[in-house]
């Protein structure tokens, strides 16, 4: 059947059809089909009792006139024939049916929550109706709606409650924070209190805070499997304990198989394909460990046991590279030892006229610059001296005195025959040949030749205390049984005709012309060093034992620090002063090793107690040999740098960004290097 509205607003039957419906109908249709959508709130009771049917009534009476109200005000004429006609085709519509249908999102569906409630109505927005009185809506309906929304609103009661947990949650979670500050704040000064009891003599390549060591793997799938290795360890520890032994050899099983395929791997890179397999295998049974082995309790304190353990470990691999950097610092390498070896071979198939160096009149010119050597390594004097002469101004008036042992006499003496320093004067002597340095006279010699003193270098006990760690280890050192190194007490007597000298250890590299320093005043002082109190280790107190009176009475702990290798002695103030005395009287004070242990800088640092003048820094830049962190601008900038410390730069532990300084004073294609496999 099909409609037409005419001019005058009502619906006509078409031509085509033979009967007209009353108005009537078509407003009853048109209105009431709606109305059963609003009202009803899209639910279609069944089965109701009569008696809430009548107690519902009044409340659907006053919805359908304000439905009545609102319609006309919402749609148009147009509107409601299309109401009319879907209604007409599709049925009442039903709460499934809106459900089904989009709606606008400015509708909303009340009632989903509690599908027990009968009274389940579609409501418009929260928002007051256009036109529509609120004072004149019924009580009943106002208690409805206040009913309605009252489950949403909580009491005082439960709003206090709810405050008073989040207060609750909050306070907590302040002090668990609080807490893990605090562990954190405690282990990091137990790391640095443990960092401040390393020895300087394992600084450098066995620091475990050096930069060049330090790996920060930032890898997922190393990390994670390092991981699960270590849970692995402690539920196969907590299985063993509670007898699961399958559970026991599945974890062990895939601990040996995570080890295989992690091996020294450091980024996922170096892993195997197989990594990810290992990695899901181990994660299903640890998944199953913790089904059935967690206790959190039992597992910190396997972790806690672990950690002990691991501490240990490491404080004792830590000794066991102290005893091998030491053992290292004592060799020479074999190649250096060939390079002796063919060198004396050499000098003594020299004829004796051959065998003398040029210009030996300027030897006691007090006029020229002299310097002190002391060596018994050929390639190491040879940089000392070759850096020196590069960077003089005047290398003619520049004399260097060197003194080496009998056994590498002729190797240093070829050795600047066949590379001469050019205009300099250089000259070579034996110190098994100063007779006047006997025992009779030396004090030191007397304890060295002593067999108490042998006993505490070559006894049975030396492999206890070699366990012990490096605090006696770096004094049982062979160069403190060489004369070499005590000779510096004896300066003014080896040379009588000078007034002045420049002393320099065979582990330096000179950068800058060092003639300046003759003129620097020492204000009547004999010794001219750099302070190196830098740091608290480098005062008195580390060097000498307080508890003794004698060094307690007359040395001040805090006093000043300063650094052999380069120094200036003024021979003139040390005559007068008698410091070759000084010194004899406080090494027979120690033949027991009570006021300090074995070496020359404590001896040193007595017998020059004030009177030893401070130079400034730049002079002499010291820690090449167990200090990577030096500074790169204060390193160029020194007139000395100094390998002191056990990375000499001639061994293969030497620190390489440091070792560059020191290879280019050598000539690395000089037939007796090449021979001896000697390079850089």
């Amino acid at each position: 059947m099909a409609f037409k509205r005419g001019s005058s607003g009502n619906f006509q039957r078409s031509r085509g059809s033979g009967c007209r419906i009353p108005v009537t109908v078509l407003l009853f249709v048109a209105v009431l089909a709606p109305l059963s959508f609003f009202v009803a709130r899209g639910v279609r009771p069944n089965e109701q009792p009569h008696a809430q049917i009548d107690s519902t009534r009044q409340t659907l009476d006053w919805r359908e006139r304000l439905a009545t109200q609102h319609l006309k005000s919402l749609f148009s004429k147009e509107v409601l024939d299309i109401i009319m006609a879907n209604t007409a085709n599709s049925g009442p519509w039903s709460l499934d049916f809106i459900r089904k249908n989009s709606l606008s999102s400015s509708w909303k569906i009340d009632g989903l929550d509690d599908q027990s409630s009968s009274n389940t109505t579609l409501l418009l927005p929260k928002q007051d109706l256009p036109g529509i009185d609120q004072g004149t809506l019924p009580v009943e309906s106002k208690d409805i709606t206040a009913a309605d929304h009252s489950q949403f609103i909580d009491s005082p009661e439960k709003l206090a409650r709810r405050q008073l947990r989040e207060k609750r949650r909050g306070k907590r979670a302040a002090e668990l924070i609080q807490l893990e500050d605090e562990g954190i704040i405690k282990h990091e000064n137990a790391a640095i209190e443990r960092s401040k009891a390393v020895d300087s003599a394992v600084l450098g390549k066995y620091n475990i805070w050096r930069r060049e060591s330090e790996n920060e793997n930032t890898d997922s799938t190393v990390r994670l499997m390092r991981d699960q290795m270590i849970m692995a360890r402690v539920y196969s520890s907590i299985a063993k304990t509670k007898n699961k032994v399958d559970l026991y050899q599945q974890l062990l099983a895939r601990l040996k198989e995570s080890q295989r395929v992690l091996g020294e791997a450091t980024s996922d890179t170096d892993l195997p394909r197989s990594a990810p397999d290992k990695l899901k295998a181990m994660g299903q049974v640890l998944s199953k460990a913790r089904e059935e082995l967690y206790d959190c309790k039992l597992v910190t304190r396997k972790l806690r046991a672990m950690l002990l353990s691991a501490d240990e470990q490491v404080r004792s691999l830590k000794k066991q590279s102290t005893v091998l950097s030491q053992l290292a610092a004592k060799t020479i390498p074999s190649s250096i030892h060939c390079l002796s070896m063919r060198l004396t071979i050499s000098y003594y198939l020299l004829p004796p006229m051959q065998r003398k160096f040029p210009r030996s009149e300027n030897l006691e010119n007090p006029n020229l610059y002299h310097y002190a050597l002391f060596s018994d390594n050929v390639l190491a004097a040879s940089v000392v001296v070759n850096s020196t002469i590069m960077n003089a101004k005047e290398p003619q008036k520049h004399v260097f005195h060197l003194v080496t042992d009998k056994l590498n006499f002729g190797a240093m003496n070829m050795w600047f025959l066949l590379n001469p320093p050019g205009k300099a004067t250089i000259h070579v002597e034996n110190v098994d040949e100063f007779k006047w340095l006997n025992s009779s006279y030396s004090p030191v010699l007397r304890q060295l030749e002593s067999i108490d003193m042998k006993k505490y270098y070559y006894g049975a006990d030396q492999s206890a205390t070699h366990s012990a760690g490096s605090s006696n280890l770096k004094y049982r050192n062979p160069k403190y049984l060489s004369m070499l190194n005590h000779l510096r007490f004896y300066l003014p007597e080896v040379y009588p005709k000078l007034d002045k000298i420049l002393f320099l250890d065979d582990d330096i590299v000179v950068q800058k012309d060092l003639t300046p320093l003759w003129a620097v005043d020492l204000h009547g002082k004999v010794n001219g060093a750099v302070e190196t109190c830098g740091q608290s280790f480098h005062r008195f107190d580390k060097y000498l034992n307080f508890s003794n009176p004698h060094i307690s009475r007359n040395f001040d702990p805090n006093a000043c620090g300063w650094a052999y290798g380069m120094n200036v002695f003024d021979f003139i103030e040390w005559k007068k002063k008698n410091i070759t005395g000084i010194y004899h009287k406080w090494q027979d004070m120690n033949k027991d090793r009570v006021l300090w242990k074995l070496g020359t800088l404590p001896p040193g640092l007595i017998t020059f107690y004030g009177l030893t003048q401070a130079l400034d820094k730049s002079w002499h830049v010291l820690g090449l040999g167990y200090n990577p962190s030096i500074d790169k601008s204060e390193i160029e900038s020194a007139a000395v740098i100094h390998y002191n410390g056990n990375m000499k730069p001639w061994l293969e532990l030497a620190m390489t960004k440091y070792r560059p300084h020191w290879t280019k004073y050598i000539k690395y294609d000089h037939p007796y290097l090449k021979d001896c496999n000697l390079s850089e």
